[in-house]
Order: structure tokens, then sequence, then C-alpha cells
């Protein structure tokens, strides 16, 4: 990978990847949605990995796209949107991924940094960190989904706040808004992250895979197609050998061993 901006490797079935600029703090640019997408490929090819965990090297999580390369596409609209359309495709490959997606986040995350947190499953924050839109303090706006979900999440109103205000919250008012899932202390993050994602890896990964469908697809349905989805996948997911190894573990009263 170039200049190697995300580093990959595998932990107790357990893939992660690190976003690795963090002189930029780790801000976004092609070559970083590229290498993002390259390991997620690299993830789901390997049957041994059953969750994907990002972190960042250095102070922060993501402060963003990189606005230096930005600037070098200024008038070339066919740049842009290329741009743009990249990052909005990296986000909703990590939200539409069979594995779960975790994040773990220090420091900042702001814009498209915020973007990429909110295309995760599972959001751990260090106790200091701080989250925010920010796109307003720079006359720009969201383009790679983030007035979508961070709607969607926190509601109308809150976000709107942020995205007029521009200004960051604590770890513990994105945990109060449902922004995201946990705080830690920060010298425990990276440890708490990857035991979670541990503990998600000795599951079945495609009944993981099968709810995160469910939820994820059933947002953009009426409820009454949300559950006949339910029941569209439910059924063949009971036929599964991995429904068969669950119960004869919980009659054995065992932890079953998914394959």
């Amino acid at each position: 990978m170039s200049e190697d901006v995300v580093l990959t490797e595998c932990q107790n079935r357990v893939g992660i990847m690190t976003l690795n600029r963090p002189k930029l703090f780790n801000c976004l640019s092609m070559a970083a949605h590229q290498a993002i997408n390259a390991a997620l490929d690299e993830f789901e090819a390997d049957d041994n990995i059953r969750c994907v965990l990002i972190k960042a090297e250095g102070k922060h999580f993501c402060t963003g796209a990189d606005l230096q390369e930005v600037s070098s596409f200024r008038g070339e609209t066919s740049a842009v949107k290329k741009f743009l359309q990249t990052g909005l495709d990296t986000f909703r490959r990590l939200e539409n991924s069979p594995l779960p997606v975790v994040v773990a986040q220090q420091g900042l995350a702001l814009a498209g940094g915020l973007e990429l947190l909110m295309s995760a499953d599972i959001v751990f924050s260090a106790e200091s960190a701080q989250l925010g839109d920010q796109h307003a303090q720079f006359g720009l706006v969201p383009g790679w989904g983030g007035s979508q979900r961070l709607t969607r999440l926190i509601g109308r109103r809150r976000a709107m706040d942020l995205f007029f205000t521009g200004r960051w919250i604590s770890a513990q008012q994105a945990l109060d808004w449902g922004l995201v899932n946990y705080v830690v202390a920060d010298d425990e993050l990276n440890q708490t992250a990857l035991d979670y994602c541990e503990e998600l890896s000795r599951k079945s990964s495609a009944g993981l895979s099968t709810m995160k469908q469910l939820v994820n697809r059933g947002l953009e349905l009426s409820l009454d197609a949300g559950l006949q989805l339910e029941l569209d996948l439910a059924g063949p997911a009971l036929a599964s050998n991995d429904v068969k190894e669950g119960t004869k573990a919980f009659l054995e009263k065992r932890q079953p061993n998914f394959k």
C-alpha cells in the first residue's frame, strides 16, 4: 500500500487496520481510501477473519479529508466528484461489509473522520476524545454521507446544531446522544476495543452478518417491509450449521464452537 497510509494485521481472528498518517492527523486522501478498501478486500477474503477493528496512530483518530489534496482539485469538477464518490463508496463498503466493523477513536474525529466513524457498526471512544462535523468552519459541506448518517443517529435538531456551528462535543455527550457505544479510559481504549472484537469473533459470523443486514436494510423500509425481510432471512438462518451447533451447545451446557 502506498506510503503505508493504512497498516494491516490479524490478531485472534480480528482484522486490524490502522490509519497511519499521524503527522497529518490521519486525514483521508485518495490513497487512504484505496488502502482501506484493499484492507477490507483482504479481510473479507480470509475465512479466519470474523471482525474488523479500525484504529489510528498518533494523537488523533482522523480530522477529515486531506484538504491539501482537495485544494489541488480546485476548478476540476470531475476530480472533485471522483474524490467525493470514492469516499462515499469506501464508507458504504464498510457499512455493508458482512463483517462487523468496530472503531477505536482517540483524540479528534472531525468532518470526514466523523463520517468514517459513523460508517462503523460499533464505536469505542476514549474519555478525552472529541467529535464534530466542522465543515462549516471552512465553508465546506459534508460529502461522504455525514448529512444523512448523523441525522439518522442523533436526530434532526442535534445534527443541525453540529452542522451549523461546527462545534465539537465530548465523548460523553456523544455517548449520551447515541453517536458512540462506549467511552473508556484513554489508556484502555485499544485493548478494550480489541477484546470486544475478539468476543464477536467467537460468535456465529453468519448470524452477525445477517443481523447487520437486517438492521441496515430495515432502516430504509417500512415496518411491515422490515418484518417481512426479517422473516425472509431468519428462515434460512435457522437451517444453518451454526444454529445446529448453537442449540447443541445450549443443550450440552457448553460454549458453541462456530466454524
